[in-house]
């Protein structure tokens, strides 16, 4: 698990910026959503990812309490698979052409088509029929063209979206972003998101923190789930 270290002068710069340290702690859970990202064998099982993140794995457990959490107090959980089609090659060219060497955009091709081994779920997350799988084809599941996740949400009433996944600082982080450019109040857990290093994870988790939305780790989440949820079901 990553060491989680926020200097202090992040939290105060956010709380002389909004008012308060975690603005997102009276979310209404009904309205709450989370998104998984990308917690696919092709990051996180040896032998068949083609970009294997080790500390994806240890968020495993955090991801699935607070997916139970979410659905007990009313909210919905949305895994997102990143996913390689034919028209990446071409819609995304300068990515797989110029930043990815050939024998990488060759792994990442085959690992993350749907169909193949690395394309899956990770076998001991707790998804339920009740929730849903959407395919995306950016690093962002909200950028235009990739996914229909905002359709999804819009559709269903959701406004704040809790963010877990891999790699922190890319497709967590960028699905995080475009999310509060879309107008969504959103959370990053610290606990339940992974990267290849503390250090990656920690820059990620702060940039965010800073301009973007909330961070909280697993355990001050589902406190703000439950609590939130006790309330609302004592003022009906």
């Amino acid at each position: 698990m990553h060491k989680v270290a926020i200097p202090a002068y992040v939290t105060q710069h956010v709380v002389a910026r909004r008012g308060a340290e975690h603005v997102y702690a009276d979310l209404d859970p009904a309205r709450t959503a989370l998104i998984v990202v990308d917690l696919q064998n092709g990051f996180m099982m040896p032998g068949v990812a083609h970009a294997l993140c080790d500390t994806a794995r240890e968020i495993v457990p955090n991801v699935n309490l607070i997916a139970d959490a979410v659905r007990r107090t009313g909210g919905k959980v949305f895994w997102i698979q990143n996913t390689h089609d034919e028209g990446c090659l071409t819609s995304w060219s300068h990515f797989h052409e110029d930043l990815t060497r050939p024998e990488r955009r060759g792994a990442r091709v085959e690992s993350m088509s749907e169909g193949k081994p690395g394309h899956q779920l990770w076998a001991d997350l707790e998804v339920r029929p009740e929730d849903e799988i959407v395919q995306k084809t950016r690093f962002s599941a909200f950028i235009q063209g990739s996914s229909d996740l905002e359709a999804r949400l819009r559709a269903q009433g959701y406004d704040t979206l809790i963010i877990t996944g891999t790699v922190t600082n890319v497709c967590c982080e960028s699905t995080a972003r475009d999310a509060m450019m879309l107008n969504f109040r959103t959370i990053m857990v610290t606990d339940g998101n992974a990267a290849n290093s503390d250090a990656e994870h920690n820059a990620s988790l702060i940039a965010f923190y800073l301009t973007f939305g909330d961070i909280m780790d697993t355990q001050m989440l589902i406190g703000c789930l439950e609590t939130n949820a006790r309330f609302r079901e004592a003022a009906e």
